[in-house]
């Protein structure tokens, strides 16, 4: 895989939900459940460090997943597959995800969203229709870098509101964060841990820089596991249930 230098271009949602990667059997995906995890390609964002850009900058390169295969796999296999986790890219530019996540509850099966936040509406959307049972939603760093950190111009208002919908709603959630070097220090987890506070899970992950966006972040040294206990020790004033994950 050559460099790569990130684009700037904002990628829209548009009608039909489309997936283009599908990992039949995670353990990984969603803690304590074996998921099939769903891959939406393109997002709003172009996170530095991000990766899957690939799936964002370049979906022509992997080929569209029929949900006939999907339906035929989950159905196949229940009693072994306790859910689908949807993630990306981001899975909330389109549209048609509610029709879309609802073929699959239909089925009987749990639905877990990952997303960075970004459409509140879609998000309360899903949760008013009991279409998903668990949401991840990413926390970039502190809101005044969101922009030098995604790559775009970021709606902060809006990451603000999905907080606030993800915490008053019933279903089960955790905000998460990919420690970088350079984008996200300890002084940003505090700040990151306060706008949740009290919420119901923080993840602290560790960074890999091996196959990242920005070329400039594929030769730093991620934190060290001391750091990483660290900056958790801390962020659980905030937010009790505080984990690592990678590290």
């Amino acid at each position: 895989m050559g460099l790569h230098t990130p684009s700037k271009k904002r990628v829209k949602g548009n009608g039909k939900m489309k997936i283009k990667g599908m990992i039949e059997a995670s353990f990984l995906d969603w803690d304590g459940k074996i998921v099939t995890t769903l891959f939406a390609p393109g997002c709003n964002f172009r996170c530095l460090y991000c990766q899957n850009w690939e799936l964002i900058e370049h979906p022509e390169k992997f080929e569209e997943v029929d949900f006939e295969r999907i339906k035929k796999f989950l159905l196949s296999h229940k009693g072994f597959i306790d859910g689908v986790c949807i993630t990306g890219g981001e899975p909330t530019i389109y549209e048609d995800l509610p029709g879309f996540i609802k073929k699959i509850k239909d089925m009987g099966f749990l639905v877990k969203l990952d997303t960075n936040g970004s459409k509140p509406g879609m998000i309360k959307k899903l949760i008013d229709e009991k279409l998903v049972d668990y949401i991840a939603m990413d926390m970039k760093t502190s809101f005044e870098k969101y922009d030098s950190a995604c790559g775009v111009k970021v709606d902060v208002v809006s990451i603000k509101r999905s907080i606030e919908i993800i915490m008053n709603s019933k279903i089960e959630y955790e905000f998460r964060t990919t420690a970088v070097p350079g984008i996200t220090d300890e002084s940003d987890v505090k700040n990151i841990v306060k706008a949740v506070k009290g919420a119901k899970k923080y993840v602290l992950q560790q960074f890999v820089p091996k196959n990242a966006m920005d070329e400039k972040l594929r030769n730093i040294t991620p934190y060290e596991k001391e750091v990483f206990e660290k900056m958790v020790e801390k962020a659980k004033k905030y937010v009790k249930n505080t984990v690592m994950r990678g590290v």
